[in-house]
Order: C-alpha cells, then structure tokens, then sequence
C-alpha cells in the first residue's frame, strides 16, 4: 500500500507540474495559481508518507528491540532460578555426628552462627528489597546489544569472516556522479527554456497591420445581451493590457450573439499574442468566462 501511495503521488506531482509550466509558458495565471497549489498539496502528502514510513519502521524497530531485551530478562530469570544453592554448607552437612568432641565450643559455634544466620538474613532482606525487576530490565537492555540480530542463523557468516572495512563500490559511485551530472544540465537545460518561454524580451514587430483575436464568451444564467456586451467590453480591456508592446488603438467588434472580435494595431509580435490568448482563455469577468476560436495577423502592410 505504500509503495501504491508513492507512485500515485508522483504521477500526480508530474501531472501537477506538467501543466503548472504548460499554464506558465500560456501566460494563464490563475490555472498555474491552481497548480501550483495542487503541486505543493501533492508534495506534502508525499512528505507525510514517507514520515509515516520512517515512523512505522523506528517502532518496528523498538518493537524488536523490546522482544531482544525480554529474551535476554528470561535468560537471565533463568540463569538465577538454575544457579546452585549458596547457603552456608554446614547448616545442612549430614557428616556430623555426636561421636565429635566439641565440648564448649559448641555453644560459641551456635551463638556465632546464629548471629551470622541473622546478618545474612538481613542482608537478604535489604537485597530482595532494593533489587527489583526494573533493575533486570535495564541490564537487559544493556545486554541486547551483546545479543544477535534478528534473523541470524546458521548460514550468516561469522564476524571474524566479516572484512573490517565493506569494500568500496567503484560502479555505485559511478552511476551516482552520471546521474548527478545529468541532473545539473537537465536543469540548465529546462531553466533556459522555461526563461524563453515566459520571459518579456524585445521581438521583431510582425509584417502586418494589425492583429484579430476571435474569441466567445459563456456567461452563467439567462443574461441580457447588454450584460454580455458589457462583460466581452471588460474583459478584452484587461487582457489587451497584458501584452508588452504599446497597443493604444484597439476595437471591440460583435459578430454573433456570444462571438466578439478584438483587433490591435499596430500587429503583436507572436510572444505578445500568446499573452493576450493566456489573458482571454484564463481571465473570468462578471460570471463570464471566454474561449478563444481563433487569431491571426491582418492585411500586410504592403
């Protein structure tokens, strides 16, 4: 499921932005507004799953760190409850038998073991007080790292067969410096172009008189034709401002019912008629959206 989350949010974040420079190089702000957003919502997703994924693999990791300490706390349970009896032998000894002569020391030996009996119980008791299971749980972490990893079996080889230093991987480091040199020029590359395409520079005026764009306008809802007019009238005065060269003398021209025509003289150069196209198709005015149907250069000048 991960890996479908991560290749569905890269498609994503290519279609993204595919038509943020598509929408860019038409100069159709608002569209590329809305990519862009688009884009930078895909990307924290992504940035979320891969969190999720780091997080998911550190508990597993503690997970498997707290089953390595439980082993070791069980072998170390184990170890104490198989550990031989160290009490005092001679409490217990059977060799002892009344044809001994103790005579007085018998009494000094009894008073002195008692005493000892005492202190040692004591000291049990102080012991069995002051060590606690948590007192073995931190030993044990402190033993898990003695321990193997998970999945060591007979067919793992042996640490001294390890070498003490991985060896080096020439084709590894290779493949990683091509890739980085083709990174650095594919964005040279698209930088350049990606300049040309939206970038304002001086051009070459056209050969013509003047430049008609044809363009139709949608409006929401059952509206007069005064209120289309109106908002054909508002939109072909903002986007004729978009362009860079100075088009002072332009005319607004009805054809049919939603069909305007727009002419500019003197001619755009074609950079210039590709901002106007971007402006008309992406502007929105007074619930009115327009489409282009066509643009061209008229009446040569000779």
């Amino acid at each position: 499921m991960k890996y479908v989350g991560f290749l569905f949010g890269g498609l994503s974040a290519t279609y993204a932005g595919y038509y943020l420079v598509l929408y860019l190089y038409r100069w159709e702000w608002q569209r590329a507004l809305i990519s862009g957003v688009l884009l930078l919502v895909i990307e924290g997703f992504l940035a979320c799953l891969v969190l999720l994924s780091r997080l998911s693999r550190l508990e597993r990791r503690l997970v498997e760190y707290d089953a390595r300490v439980e082993e070791v706390r069980r072998r170390l349970e184990q170890s104490r409850e198989a550990a031989p009896d160290r009490r005092f032998r001679w409490i217990g000894s059977e060799e002892l038998n009344g044809t001994q002569r103790t005579f007085v020391f018998v009494p000094v030996l009894m008073v002195a073991g008692a005493a000892l009996s005492g202190v040692a119980f004591l000291i049990q008791k102080v012991a069995g007080v002051t060590t606690h299971p948590g007192a073995e749980r931190r030993l044990a972490g402190r033993l898990a790292g003695l321990t193997a990893p998970p999945g060591a079996g007979a067919r793992s080889p042996r640490l001294e067969d390890r070498p003490a230093v991985p060896p080096s991987r020439a084709g590894r480091k290779a493949a990683a410096l091509v890739a980085a040199v083709a990174s650095v020029a594919l964005l040279v590359v698209m930088r350049g172009s990606l300049a040309d395409a939206t970038q304002t520079r001086p051009e070459t005026a056209p050969d013509a008189a003047a430049t008609t764009v044809v363009f139709q306008i949608d409006m929401r809802g059952e509206v007069a034709a005064e209120a289309r007019q109106l908002a054909a009238h508002d939109l072909w005065q903002t986007c004729r401002r978009s362009t860079a060269a100075l088009n002072d003398r332009t005319s607004l021209h009805r054809l049919e019912e939603k069909v305007y025509a727009g002419v500019i003289r003197p001619a755009l150069p074609p950079h210039d008629v590709m901002r106007l196209r971007g402006c008309i198709e992406d502007a929105s005015t007074n619930r009115a959206t327009a489409r282009v149907l066509g643009e061209g250069q008229a009446a040569s000048r000779h």
